[in-house]
């Protein structure tokens, strides 16, 4: 079986939905997801969306604090697409219906986050990106030319490397695509390729993501020739909740926006001996002070008090976070919140330009997996999805612009072949290798590295991806298989990004270097490599 498609987007967040619908205007478009249509890390997004709105409020001033809490690794014309364009979108999202939060006068509610200088958060309280998926889900589902593929796992881009072809500048014609639930692998070829398929938080072993951010387009990408960077800036949220069953749930960013004090659990306060902007400096400070007291009083966790804010503007404000607490038996009313970093965003990716572009030819890349250069270092909190937002209008507007048509190489693209695989049950193969690689990204390429704890995790993952490969090539796909096989290469991609950054920058802290904040983009490191087999 083939499938044709004029645009074929790969995810269903709010990058690749509001990609969907903007492409709609100019052909038929699929988007193929792994699980449900709204399971996606936008989905779990607690905190909001950055964009100005209010009148002390400017572009340059959210340029000025994206910098800043990019460690000086931002690319500046990327960042100020960003933020000029931001509230055009974002408005456009309150034309859709997402039901922001609003003051009693009827104005938008905008919160503040840490590394903000300006209330700029738009929310709709504790479930922004819910929201604001379901309502793009809407959008998206009342178009006739869209089709969502659901329980569908990209295998591989089509590249000319499936033609046998070597002669063939490096173009995407579409994916190989795994349909979970039938176990059938076939081709999708389509004009245009849209990567937006999330992150990769699954590489570690605590993480605020969904189990589907396992770098699945990442993986796919870079086995296909893209160039990658930044891939050391993984960044961990400060605040996620220490609780067996929580499953490091996020206790959002807002919570110290409105007021919420990290402290001790024997209850000082610590954020004043680390920065300025205290509580709410940015992710990155706040999440090696958070470790590092932690290490030094040999406490597993630290608080997130807000016992003295008023106690029906907590539950009106942070509904989802007060019901899951709640649910495990604390009311953060009345006692503080444990708290610990979790991995929470990737802020390198797939290298575009400003309109998303990768360097494979109609190969497009956006939202998470994409790396458009406005986070530098450390992502400002509530970027995320404007960045979505921003980008992903930016590639309708290209490819509007461009020739889209079917080549005679489309049809050249072999169906896939599983001759010769065997159907084995081996999971714990799978499972003791995906634990493995976890425990080995945690205990040593987490918040605080060294070269000898890289080296450690290098010559192990290197191991284990050789035994994945083996297994992967003798055996018939299944996700759990795509998904470890994904996972180990961006575990791989991440060290030798670590290992190659010779100092301490933003979310890269190397006890080996001093860190440096001063703005240079000298040493951005990039990867490309040729397709294995």
């Amino acid at each position: 079986m083939k499938l044709k498609t004029d645009f074929l987007v790969i995810g269903s967040g709010v990058a690749g939905l509001y990609c969907a619908y903007k492409l709609a205007e100019f052909g038929e478009v699929t988007i193929i997801t792994k699980k449900f249509d709204y399971e996606s890390n936008t989905y779990y997004a607690q905190g909001g969306i950055a964009s100005v709105f209010s009148e002390t409020d400017n572009p340059e001033i959210h340029l000025k604090d994206t910098l800043e809490a990019g460690a000086g690794l931002c690319d500046i014309d990327a960042t100020r697409v960003l933020v000029e364009e931001g509230p055009t979108r974002v408005k456009e999202l309150v034309e859709l219906g997402v039901p922001f939060t609003r003051d009693e006068q009827g104005n938008l509610d905008l919160g503040l986050e840490g590394g903000h200088r300006r209330n700029r958060i738009l929310h709709a309280y504790d479930r922004t990106g819910k929201e604001i998926e379901l309502t793009l889900l809407s959008v998206v589902k009342s178009k006739a030319n869209i089709k969502i593929l659901e329980h569908h796992n990209c295998v591989d881009l089509l590249t000319p490397h499936h033609l046998k072809n070597k002669s063939i500048s490096n173009k995407c014609y579409g994916a190989y695509a795994l349909d979970v639930k039938k176990g059938e692998v076939f081709p999708i070829l389509a004009k245009k390729t849209i990567l937006a398929s999330g992150g990769a938080g699954q590489v570690y072993l605590h993480t605020t993501n969904p189990s589907v951010a396992t770098g699945d387009g990442l993986a796919s990408a870079y086995r296909a020739g893209a160039i990658v960077k930044n891939m050391e800036f993984y960044q961990f949220h400060p605040t996620s909740l220490y609780h067996e069953k929580g499953d490091s749930f996020l206790i959002s960013e807002a919570v110290r926006g409105k007021g919420g004090i990290l402290k001790s659990i024997d209850g000082e306060t610590f954020m004043e001996h680390y920065h300025e902007m205290k509580d709410l400096a940015p992710r990155d400070i706040v999440a090696r002070a958070i470790d590092n007291e932690m290490k030094k009083r040999g406490e597993p966790f630290v608080l997130l008090d807000v016992t003295h804010l008023v106690k029906p503007e907590i539950i009106k404000h942070f509904p989802s976070i007060y019901e899951k607490c709640k649910s495990l038996g604390l009311d953060i009313t009345e006692s503080p919140i444990p708290v610990v970093p979790a991995a929470h965003y990737m802020c390198g990716g797939v290298a575009t330009d400003l309109f998303g572009r990768t360097n494979i030819e109609n190969l497009y890349a956006v939202g998470e997996v994409a790396c458009t250069g406005v986070h530098g270092g450390n992502r400002l909190a509530s970027n995320s999805l404007l960045e979505g937002l921003v980008f992903a209008a930016r590639i309708a507007t290209n490819v509007s612009s461009t020739e889209n048509l079917f080549s005679k190489e489309h049809d050249s693209i072999p169906d896939w072949d599983k001759e010769g695989m065997k159907n084995t049950e081996e999971w714990v193969l799978i499972s003791h290798n995906l634990k493995e690689i976890k425990n080995i990204m945690s205990d040593y390429v987490g918040i605080v590295r060294s070269n000898l704890r890289l080296e450690r995790a290098m010559r192990r993952i290197q191991l284990i991806k050789a035994e994945v490969k083996d297994y992967y090539n003798r055996t018939v796909v299944t996700n759990p298989l795509l998904e470890l096989r994904n996972v180990i290469q961006v575990a791989e991609l991440i060290v030798i990004s670590a290992l190659a950054r010779k100092e301490s920058r933003g979310l890269h802290f190397s006890t080996d270097y001093p860190e440096d904040r001063n703005p240079s983009r000298e040493d951005t490191f990039i990867i490309n490599e040729v397709i294995e087999n």
